[in-house]
Formats: C-alpha cells, structure tokens, sequence
C-alpha cells in the first residue's frame, strides 16, 4: 500500500555530478537484494545508502547523480531495485526509466517523489511506464526511523523476486491454483471490480486497452493511492480506455460505459436500491489496514449483485482483497488474478490464487481479454 502525506517540496542540495566512490559490493551478498540509488542530491544519496546499508538483507551496488551515470553502471552493475528521483539534470528519471527497466536484471523501480501537482502528474506517468511503486521524499529533517522502515519495506517486497532468482528454480505453479469452475457462465456480470496497489497502475493499463467500445459494463477500481493524486490517476485511466472516470462519492449512480474510482480518504461500497447501484463511502478501519481498502468494494458489490458480479485482483503488496474475494465467490461471482510472473509483487493477487478463489490466473493482457469475452458472450463464458 502506498502512504504517503504532503509535505513541502524538498530542498535539493550536492552537486549533479556522478558520485566519485566506487561502490563494492559486500562479501557474502550474492543473495542480497542489490539497489542502486538514482538522485541528484548528495545529502539524499548519502541518506538512502545508509537507511540500505542497515539491513543486512540488503546491498548498494551504486549510486548516481543523472540517468545517464545510472544506464552506464548497470550495463556493469545490475540492481534489483532501483530507487529513482525523477528532477534531475539531463536525463531525468521519468526519460531514463524505460531504458532503466530494460536493462538485463530488469530491475523494479521505486520513483522518490515530491508531492506536488506537478510530482502527481510525474509520477504517475512513472508507475504508467512501468515503475513499481512511490514514495514521499520528505524536507530536510523528515528522515525518521518510520520513514527508514517504510523505505526497507518497500525494497523488501520489490526485491522479492530477487530472492526468487537467487534460491533453486523451481516448477511454475500458478496454474495449479486456478479453479476455471468457479466462473459463472451462465449469468452475465454486472459489474466489474478492480483492486490493486504495488505495480497495479501499469497491470492496470495494459489491462484496460484490451477493452473495446464494445463493452458498456460499469468498472470500479480501487488502487492504493493518496488522495491528492486521485484527481491526476482519473485522467490517466479515462486515457487509457477512452471512456469516462469519475471519482466515487455518496449516491453516485454506477451506470453502464463508465469507470468509478476510490478516493483516497476512503472505501468505496456499492449499496442496491431497487435496479439502481450507487456509491456509498465509508472510512471505517479494515483489516488490511489500507485507505482505500479493496476488502469493502467487493464485499458489498457481493451483497448487492450477488453472482453477476466479477472481481479483478492485480499486482500489489499484502492480503488486501482476500477477504472480499472470498466474499464474492461464496455469494457466486467470479474472481480474476493478476500472475506471479508479471506482477511486481505477487502479494494480494497470490493470496486470492493461494485460497483457491481464482478461476483465471494470467497476465494483465490476458485479464483484459477475458473481461472482454465475459461481457461480450451470451453466456458471459470465461477464456480459457
């Protein structure tokens, strides 16, 4: 889940020149989750190499000062994660991160950012493009103890792939968590559900340009964000889809060709009032612990649709969404996950997939397509 808060703009400081050490990387850290920090300020590189260098699990494998400096170190030196500002001199983060993602390790990225409108629109953009999460760069003196754990807890989870690679390969087994007959073929859903957080914004894209302007059933989407960028993130997705966005409130009517997202500041519940389905919003504390949590929107599109109702869970981190699917399948909807291989982190889809919920396990492109031929067919049938 992404928390963050606004904060003044902080102040940048150290020169733009690539960072003089050469960094080594640690004996005995083969299996490290090996990080590259990308900033142009001294003072933040100096701070972020020793928040990493803290957890053992962890090791720096360089540093730069500009996009170009970090493409020319990871032809040498690959990282798994890459902690990315994206204001810099010449090639800014937002120009080097395709380049960044398309380096042989293929690294996860973590884009540092200001909470500005313009930090909104930048960052955004990055998690279109691939970057796997954000996080607030606090002003000078922010850097705190809960600020150093909530950093190492990001990299922990970005880099759990890493940890994969490193550890004997084994079998693919997504698969064999799919349970194709839970799928109702006979009736159509009414509405589709969307849930995601860590990685979810770009699953979330190549998913949605699968739907053509064929399909016409209403989309609700919850995706772990601040409120302050929901506004920019609306936009992004009517782009994506071409069809109209809004942002939920109380009594918004949930109607056919249109998407509704969950602000920030709480969850989105669909309540029934006859043929009409509305939205409601509550900010009452869930398990999971997320604002907005995925848990609420399906287990109340659960009560008021019953089985014509079918729920998407993308890549993110945590459990966020089990207990919403588990709802939606027992009231016999059906429920799609997002796959290990392409997630970022395999945390909510993988939970849903492990409980034995999911009747189609796949990459987001592969999810598209099959809404699509759920909302399309007669028999709302599931690809196979």
């Amino acid at each position: 889940m992404t928390r963050l808060s606004a904060s003044p703009r902080p102040i940048k400081t150290g020169s733009a020149q690539s960072d003089p050490e050469r960094l080594l990387v640690r004996p005995g850290s083969e299996a490290a989750i090996r990080v590259m920090i990308v900033d142009d300020s001294l003072t933040v590189r100096t701070v972020f190499k020793r928040m990493v260098e803290s957890d053992p699990a962890m090791v720096i494998v360089g540093t730069a000062s500009s996009g170009e400096s970090a493409l020319v170190q990871l032809k040498t030196q690959p990282a798994d994660v890459v902690l990315l500002d994206l204001e810099m001199p010449g090639m800014g983060g937002l120009r080097a991160l395709p380049a960044i993602l398309a380096t042989p390790a293929a690294p996860q990225v973590l884009v540092v950012s200001s909470l500005t409108v313009d930090g909104a629109e930048h960052t955004l953009a990055a998690l279109s493009m691939g970057a796997a999460d954000t996080l607030l760069k606090p002003r000078p003196g922010g850097f705190t103890e809960d600020y150093r754990a909530q950093l190492l807890g990001k990299i922990r989870a970005l880099g759990s792939r890493a940890a994969d690679r490193a550890s004997t390969p084994a079998p693919h087994r997504e698969p064999s968590f799919a349970r194709p007959g839970l799928a109702q073929r006979g009736r159509r859903a009414k509405v589709i559900a969307i849930g995601a957080s860590t990685g979810g914004i770009h699953a979330l894209g190549l998913m949605l340009r699968r739907l053509t302007p064929a399909f016409d059933l209403p989309i609700l989407i919850t995706q772990h964000l601040p409120s302050s960028f929901i506004p920019v993130f609306a936009r992004q997705v009517e782009t994506a889809c071409g069809r109209p966005a809004d942002i939920a409130e109380d009594g918004l009517d949930i109607r056919p060709g249109r998407i509704i997202i969950a602000p920030g500041h709480g969850h989105m519940l669909v309540r029934r009032g006859g043929e009409r389905l509305t939205t409601r919003l509550c900010s009452k504390p869930v398990a999971s612990g997320c604002m907005p949590s995925v848990d609420p929107m399906l287990c109340s599109l659960a009560e008021a649709c019953d089985s014509q109702a079918l729920g998407v869970i993308l890549s993110g981190m945590g459990r966020d969404g089990l207990i919403g699917a588990q709802a939606l399948v027992d009231a016999g909807g059906t429920i799609y996950a997002q796959d290990a291989e392409s997630s970022a982190v395999w945390g909510m889809p993988g939970a849903v997939a492990r409980a034995g919920l999911a009747s189609l396990i796949a990459a987001p492109e592969r999810l598209g397509e099959a809404v699509m031929a759920h909302a399309t067919a007669p028999s709302a049938a599931v690809l196979r």
